[in-house]
């Protein structure tokens, strides 16, 4: 079984954030489904800048987990779109299930604390 994003939404825009590498945040909200099948999940993933990154760590320990980080200057939505369907395309597994668990490494998959 294999991943495919149906959406991206970028919030805010990238265009609309500040030229300033430590201000630079957004979320990236994929909307990933089974390739040919119905049916799609949520997976969040804050792509930020190093400088970002640093100042939100403010010298302490801080998890990189559900992070993708980008230089500011050759910033571009469309190759980070690009790089974002490579990365959730490339997933395979025999259940959709374990397709969500290698998801949840590139993003928060909403159902990465499901239990039920």
């Amino acid at each position: 079984m294999r991943a495919e994003v149906r959406s991206i939404r970028l919030d805010p825009h990238p265009l609309t954030l500040s030229a300033n590498p430590a201000d630079f945040a957004f979320e990236a909200r994929l909307l990933v489904g089974p390739v040919n099948a119905p049916g799609e999940e949520s997976l969040d993933v804050t792509v930020c800048s190093p400088e970002w990154l640093a100042r939100k760590a403010g010298g302490e320990p801080y998890s990189g987990r559900h992070h993708v980080v980008v230089d500011v200057e050759s910033f571009d939505a469309a190759q980070l779109e690009s790089w974002l369907r490579q990365q959730v395309h490339a997933v395979a597994a025999e259940t959709w299930a374990e397709v969500g668990q290698q998801l949840n490494r590139l993003g928060y998959w909403e159902f990465e604390d499901y239990t039920g």
